[in-house]
């Protein structure tokens, strides 16, 4: 069934924005290396996004504040987790697995929010959403293993894989808990989430320093940061937020997968990396995938 709502179409303009922009921050993340520490680019980017967004959010904080102190633990949740915790719990497990292990298993995620969506809504999925999911799954392996099915039979699984697992429940969950989001204007959303993530990134940052490990910013390592704090941190966000609104989790859950086929394709323009067949053919199945299991999805799910 194809649903060709204006609104449903505003909401694949905006998740595959978010995936550009994430697949972009993706990139951002590499050119930051040797630049600047990760858990003190995490810091700096959410006290940038906080203060910009608070800046152009007085009016609408004004008004939302009842809301916001009513939902305020919910609300520090949200940012703690889908915003720094998510982050954390991935550079951390990098330290210990693969790139590619880590790649294969952030594309379960959508999986993942299929079964939490059954259990705790009895949302069902149907077969073609499974198939979908599948095939976007499949194209992410492919990329992930540089198009070498013996890379995916010689992987291993250690300590950090169990932290990337982590990581997809900890991101599936925010996705989901997207769905008893309070009324509020966006801006007061995203300045409450933003808050939280700055909050619950304080101690990582300490926690770097403490340890020596902290690299205060270059000059490229403050536009990286800039960069980051501006459309990864606030505009993607908050696009991913109003497409889940929008569809639902199960069905924008799929686009988080099109987030390493943008970030190849971007690294490709941007830095110079060759282009190959599968990287075409990845980018087919994960379009394919997310194109089937919207043409199968319930008819009741919005």
């Amino acid at each position: 069934m194809t649903d060709l709502k204006p609104a449903t179409g505003k909401a694949y303009l905006f998740l595959l924005t978010t995936a550009l922009i994430w697949g972009g921050n993706a990139v951002a993340g590499k050119m930051a290396v040797g630049h600047v520490s990760p858990f003190l680019m995490t810091l700096i980017r959410w006290v940038i996004a906080f203060g910009l967004i608070v800046t152009i959010s007085v009016p609408q904080l004004r008004q939302d504040w009842p809301a916001i102190r009513r939902n305020w633990l919910y609300l520090l949740l949200m940012g703690a987790t889908g915003f720094t915790g998510f982050n954390a719990l991935l550079y951390t497990a990098l330290h210990y697995t693969s790139a590619i292990n880590a790649v294969i298993e952030q594309a379960g995620m959508p999986f993942v929010i299929f079964v939490a969506n059954f259990f705790i809504f009895r949302m069902r999925a149907t077969g073609g959403q499974v198939v979908g999911f599948l095939l976007t799954l499949s194209g992410i392996a492919l990329t992930a293993a540089n198009g070498d099915l013996q890379t995916l039979l010689s992987l291993k699984l250690n300590f950090g894989d169990l932290l990337m697992l982590f990581a997809v429940l900890v991101y599936a969950a925010y996705t989901v808990g997207l769905r008893f989001k309070p009324e509020l204007h966006w801006k007061s959303m995203m300045a409450a989430t933003a808050g939280g993530a700055m909050i619950a990134a304080i101690p990582l940052g300490v926690y770097e320093w403490w340890n020596g490990a902290a690299q205060v910013p270059d000059a490229k390592g403050w536009a990286v940061v800039a960069f980051i704090a501006i459309f990864p941190s606030l505009f993607a966000q908050t696009l991913f937020v109003r497409g889940v609104e929008i569809i639902g989790s199960n069905r924008a859950g799929l686009f988080i997968n099109l987030v390493p086929i943008f970030g190849m394709l971007l690294s490709i323009g941007l830095i110079g990396e060759p282009l190959h067949v599968y990287h075409i053919v990845s980018l087919v199945l994960v379009l394919g995938g997310i194109v089937m299991a919207e043409r199968n999805r319930p008819a009741a799910i919005v």
